[in-house]
């Protein structure tokens, strides 16, 4: 099994890839699936070069077949997805919302996902309402009851205990492996779903 982490910070470094590289060593050390991959989403692409969406994709433009063609790969060879958004101004960051547009083949879905919202301070519900009520249309990823808002991001998760509040970190540390988990078992339950062959149609491409 394979899990893909997409890390929505605009920024390098960042919380949110520090929260990445947790699920990622939480997946491998619980045993919870065999690959983990972490796409990030930072700074000026350099490590993840999506440009703004346009419909040459539509029209299958050489540079854009280039472009995408690796990373569709990538993401249909994965059985579920961690989807990480740290909070601009109440929102999901713009490189985030752009990722959702790029995939409408299948690469997603029917695929579970988890959401994680990262806070500085006591925020983080918006991004998680935010990609509940529209990301998923067209790619139909399926995002699970659980999620995660971590708040209060910088005294958590941390590699040297004694940057962590104790208790936060501790019941975070633990809360995370209990969704990681039921991610996990929807990921063995939804391939039957794709394997079963009725959740493609040509005539109903887009979600409704």
């Amino acid at each position: 099994m394979k899990i893909t982490i997409v890390s929505g910070s605009h920024r390098k470094p960042s919380q949110s890839m520090k929260v990445a590289k947790y699920i990622q060593h939480d997946l491998l050390d619980k045993q919870l699936c065999d690959e983990v991959e972490i796409l990030d989403l930072s700074g000026d692409f350099t490590s993840w070069p999506i440009p703004l969406w346009d419909e040459g994709i539509w029209d299958g433009e050489q540079h854009w077949v280039d472009l995408l063609t690796p990373i569709s790969k990538n993401l249909a060879s994965s059985d579920a997805f961690v989807i990480i958004s740290p909070e601009y101004h109440g929102q999901v960051p713009a490189a985030l919302k752009n990722f959702f547009l790029m995939w409408s083949k299948g690469e997603l879905s029917h695929k579970p996902a988890m959401l994680v919202a990262v806070s500085s301070a006591d925020g983080g519900a918006y991004p998680i309402a935010e990609l509940r009520m529209s990301s998923y249309k067209n790619n139909r990823i399926c995002y699970i009851p659980e999620q995660m808002i971590i708040r209060n991001v910088e005294a958590v998760l941390n590699d040297d205990p004694k940057d962590n509040d104790t208790s936060a970190d501790t019941y975070f540390r633990g809360r995370i492996t209990f969704n990681l988990t039921i991610l996990k078992e929807y990921a063995v339950a939804l391939k039957q779903v794709r394997d079963s062959g009725v959740t493609f149609n040509p005539d109903y491409k887009n979600g409704m």
